[in-house]
């Protein structure tokens, strides 16, 4: 039997901001839509579909900076939970938390992360910054401002290095010209990257080694995920790119190849669960997160990123790992939703209490 509650699906519709998507100077390919919202917008039937077996209502709200309409229409459903997909707004990323704060201020229930997780985490070094202070491991990095100029001495990290954009997800802007050698290779990238998306950037070590994630769900680490890179040529490092998530047919969507779980000694398992739970909870995330973490060649977990309400399509390597552990598609689009109803008639409890 159906529960008794309405359910509004809130999402951002597919929009071009940038010249290109996939950090690659001169590249006609690119210069599309962000291939990562089109492929939710295949995705979002299927998640109405699914949420549609366990809930009397289930509606879509696509939103954009129309934020009187967005209102009149969250307010003319009145939902018990907003399903916040919402990871941009209009292409700004940096509108994500502000739209989750906008649900919360009206006092809906939201799946997900805080707008304050969401912010903190969309701001690669200030979640470094917080990562750090709980002791966590992550790769030396330095910020460096889009304005601002600067020497290699001023640089004081060791090569190679990994440049990404400080306020972007979904791997936009990282591409085999990411990870550079030497300050000439540095220096050109930086300079493509400030220019071509008018942010700052983030300039960390590169660690050699093995890339894992970790999906975790309602504070319980899910089978540890790898992504094998077989095959790729030499040249190319093995970095996740954006065209290795979105771009079908191109080299490094051809070989990154998702593993799960993990092959992986149970005493390393059990350390990097550990470091991961550690890095969930150091950035106060909640109901699902996905922590990013290089396995160096001499054992050392270094979290890389921490993503807050990451993508859980059904082909996404959240679902995945899930489903690794017994979990069915359509039961942890369930999961995710129940963690905001239980909030919602927590809430509702304490107000008639009080």
């Amino acid at each position: 039997m159906k529960e008794n509650a309405k359910i509004l699906i809130c999402y951002n519709s597919p929009v071009s901001v940038f010249s290109v998507y996939n950090g690659k100077r001169d590249d006609e390919s690119a210069k599309a839509n962000d291939l990562s919202e089109n492929n939710f917008i295949k995705e979002l039937e299927k998640v109405e579909q699914s949420l549609s077996k366990y809930f009397t209502e289930v509606k879509s709200l696509a939103v954009d900076r129309n934020v009187q309409k967005v209102i009149n229409n969250i307010n003319a459903f009145n939902p018990d939970v907003i399903y916040n997909f919402v990871e941009s707004v209009e292409g700004i990323s940096s509108y994500e938390w502000c739209m989750a704060g906008l649900f919360e201020l009206l006092r809906y229930e939201i799946t997900g992360c805080s707008p304050i997780t969401l912010g903190n985490c969309l701001n690669k070094a200030r979640a470094k910054a917080i990562l750090k202070s709980r002791g966590i491991r992550t790769p030396e990095y330095r910020t460096l401002k889009k304005t601002k100029r600067f020497t290699e001495k001023e640089i004081k990290l060791r090569y190679p290095m990994i440049l990404k954009l400080m306020n972007e997800d979904a791997s936009i802007g990282i591409s085999e010209f990411s990870v550079v050698k030497n300050y000439s290779e540095l220096r050109k990238q930086f300079n493509f990257l400030a220019e071509t998306y008018n942010q700052d950037v983030i300039l960390e070590e590169y660690i050699m080694g093995r890339e894992l994630n970790v999906a975790i769900l309602g504070g319980r680490a899910l089978p540890i995920s790898e992504i094998n890179f077989t095959g790729l040529p030499q040249e190319f490092p093995n970095i996740v790119t954006y065209d290795g998530k979105w771009t079908e047919g191109s080299v490094y969507y051809n070989y990154t190849k998702p593993v799960c779980p993990a092959p992986l000694p149970e005493r390393m398992k059990k350390k990097i669960h550990k470091t991961a739970l550690a890095s969930y909870d150091a950035l106060n995330c909640r109901d699902y997160a996905r922590v990013d973490i290089r396995l160096s060649n001499d054992g050392v977990p270094y979290v890389i990123e921490v993503n807050p309400n990451p993508d859980i399509s059904s082909d996404s390597g959240f679902a995945r790992a899930a489903a690794a552990t017994g979990i069915s598609y359509d039961d942890l689009l369930y999961t995710i939703a129940n963690f905001a109803l239980i909030r919602k008639k927590k809430n509702d409890s304490q107000a008639k209490a009080g």
